[in-house]
């Protein structure tokens, strides 16, 4: 909340940046989840049942289109994983963080960033952005 001078309080800060870094924790996992039941787990308590997700190469409208979607990945990279880029950070209903995905204990070979609303906590819909992909993804 912003004190009289319309300027963020350093416990507000901080709480965003918690937040933050909770909700891009919890989608790289998301993401990560291989095995389809505890994909759709993540989804259950992280998303919003109508999340949405749009980049330049594929959307999904609901978070068991999201599911599909993230499977379709693993079958195409199989053994890759995605990790966090730098830290975090948000404002309001926002949060925006860069990531990697590659091979496991690799450097990532595709990033990205992505911006994702929040509803109450949870996952409600996400821009997606490539930042570096090569010819051969």
């Amino acid at each position: 909340m912003a004190d009289g001078r319309g300027v963020n309080s350093d416990h507000e800060e901080e709480n965003t940046m918690t937040e933050a870094m909770e909700i891009a924790s919890n989608y790289i996992a998301t993401w990560n989840a291989t095995d389809t039941a505890e994909r759709e787990r993540l989804l259950a308590d992280h998303w919003t049942r109508d999340a949405s997700y749009v980049d330049p190469l594929m959307a999904a409208g609901s978070a068991a289109e999201l599911s599909g979607m993230i499977g379709a990945v693993h079958d195409r990279f199989p053994g890759f994983r995605f990790s966090l880029i730098g830290k975090p950070d948000g404002h309001n209903d926002w949060i925006r963080f860069s990531w990697g995905l590659g091979p496991e204990g690799a450097d990532p070979i595709i990033e990205g960033s992505d911006v994702v609303c929040v509803d109450s906590g949870r996952m409600k819909s996400v821009v997606g952005f490539l930042d570096k992909v090569p010819a051969t993804a």
